[in-house]
Formats: structure tokens, sequence, C-alpha cells
């Protein structure tokens, strides 16, 4: 614990560690604009069975579902744990013991959910699981709204990044997350973690199906009413990184902000699930631009299986 509180008092004592640079005193536990503390607050620790295919396969993903979020999108799918309504405070030896836990589960990795502004501790947990003897993948599941040295940070511990490119347009970004340097910031984050694991690399299960090493995929959601925003987004990540990226190219929207929110009132498109033809549409387009090997999502994507239960299982 002594190398966990020097950390936590060099690195979040002015705390920079997502754009945001909201300077908060977290190492004494003042609260960030993420919503964190000094502390570590975790939602769900469980097999996961809805990531990707090359990460859940039929053995699940082993999630641990980190609370509070540096980026709030206002239709986030996972409000109650991002705005800190749910969770609770672990320790860090009990961190380290939920990834030997998952890992005794039979998980195919240890998949950190919203784990960005948690960085420091975190990357000190997987160290000592390491040295215990743990040995799957260590996944980033991350909004993308990163800084390029915290990702640098992360050399050596992540071996996989499941990052969202959510926004090609500044103003989108604005609206949705207050957040209009997203997509330059989100893309200089996916270039540094591009360039510290490389290509996506694949092993096989049991089954013969191919199971993720190491590598980055960039998700990207279809919003209701941005499918020409979301074929930039998917042009421009194309484009950019070829098959050094594996693209996802989700359509599970879930409304779930009120009509008569301040939200709802602003954003009604927010309140529609996306039409069937706006998707197929999308999905058209990326094989017009030679996208190859991505994945996508058939039927009713937007079933509440996407969305767990954040109630403490695991924890």
């Amino acid at each position: 614990m002594g190398d966990v509180a020097r950390i936590t008092e060099m690195l979040l004592s002015s705390c920079d560690w997502c754009p945001r640079a909201c300077g908060a005193d977290r190492a004494h536990g003042r609260i960030g604009a993420c919503g964190a503390d000094d502390t570590i607050k975790v939602a769900r620790s469980a097999l996961h069975y809805w990531e990707e295919p090359c990460l859940s396969g039929e053995a699940g993903s082993g999630t641990i579902f980190f609370s509070n979020c540096p980026l709030r999108c206002v239709y986030c799918q996972n409000a109650d744990i991002a705005q800190g309504h749910a969770g609770k405070e672990v320790s860090f030896e009990r961190l380290v013991q939920m990834m030997f836990e998952l890992e005794r589960a039979g998980a195919l990795n240890i998949n950190m959910v919203t784990p960005t502004h948690y960085a420091p501790i975190i990357r000190v947990a997987i160290d000592e699981a390491r040295k215990q003897g743990l040995s799957l993948p260590i996944v980033w599941n991350t909004s993308g709204y990163e800084t390029v040295e915290s990702i640098r940070s992360l050399c050596g511990f992540v071996d996989i990044y499941l990052a969202d490119f959510k926004y090609a347009r500044s103003q989108t970004a604005a609206d949705y997350s207050n957040a209009p340097d997203y997509p330059q910031v989100a893309l200089a984050a996916i270039d540094a973690m591009v360039e510290q694991v490389g290509s996506p690399l694949f092993d096989s299960d049991v089954n013969g199906e191919p199971v993720m090493r190491s590598g980055v995929i960039v998700r990207h959601l279809l919003l209701p009413g941005h499918v020409e925003e979301s074929a930039e987004a998917i042009a421009l990540i194309h484009n950019r990184y070829g098959d050094a990226v594996r693209l996802s190219i989700m359509n599970q929207y879930t409304p779930i902000i009120a009509s008569d929110s301040v939200a709802g009132m602003r954003f009604p498109e927010l309140l529609e699930r996306v039409p069937d033809g706006e998707y197929e549409a999308l999905l058209a387009f990326a094989d017009e631009i030679g996208v190859e090997d991505y994945y996508w999502q058939d039927g009713p994507a937007s079933l509440e299986s996407f969305i767990p239960a954040f109630d403490l299982t695991g924890v």
C-alpha cells in the first residue's frame, strides 16, 4: 500500500490524468471532474459475454466496471456508474483479488472498463497481479478521451486497447459530451495505442475461434440522426489506421434520457432508437470504402443484455 499511496500523492495531487485537466487535489480527497477522489470505486466484477467475439468468446471477458467517468456523455448507456450512483469503494488488495477470481472463473482476459481516472492505481495493481502469476491479457476499455501521456504510461501493462471513437465533429462532441476537443484528443490517444501495442494479434480458443492477445479495437456507436457523421468517423479511422486496428461498428444505442429532462428537450433525437435502415447503410458504406474484417451487430442490438446490472456482483 505504501507504493500506491506514493503514486496517488505524486500523480493525483493536481490531477491532469484525463484531458479535462481539472487540477483537483484527489490525493487528499478532493473530487475531480470525473467524480472520483483518491479511492477506487467498482460497480461490478464478472464474466461478460457481450464484448466483441475475440474478447468474450464462449468463456467471457473478465470485466471490472469502475465507477465515475471523465467524459459523462448525456446519452451514456452506463449512466449509473458513470455518474457514480452505483459502486463500492474497494482496496488495492481487493482489486488484485478480483483479477484472480476472474481468471479462475475462466475469463479470456481482464477487462478494465472506464478505468482512465484510476489509471495510476490500476497500473500498480496490474503489476502486483502479474508478480503473483496473473497471465491473462489486460484490456483497457476506454471512451477514447485519454491523454497521450496516460496511454504511454501504460506501456507494458496493457495488451489490448478497446477504445471508442465517438465523434468526428467537434460540435457533436461539445453538445453530447462537453468535449469539443474530443476528435483530435481521441485520435492522438489511438495513435499512441497503436504505436504501443501494434497491429492485432490473435490466438485460437478450444473451438478454433480467434481470441485477441494484443492490439487495438476501435468502436464506433451509431447515434440516432448521425449516420452521416458516423460515415465520416469510419472513413477517418480506416484511412488513418487501415488494418492496424480492428473496427467495431455498433448498433446498440439505447435511449435512457427522459423526454422531459434538459437533455431530452435539447436533443430530442436521442429519445429514439436508430432505424435499421441507417445502420445497414452505414455497414454498406464501410464495405464500399474497403473496410474488411470489422465487427458488426446483428438483430435488435439495443437490448438490456448489453447493459449489465451494476449490483456489486463480484465486488
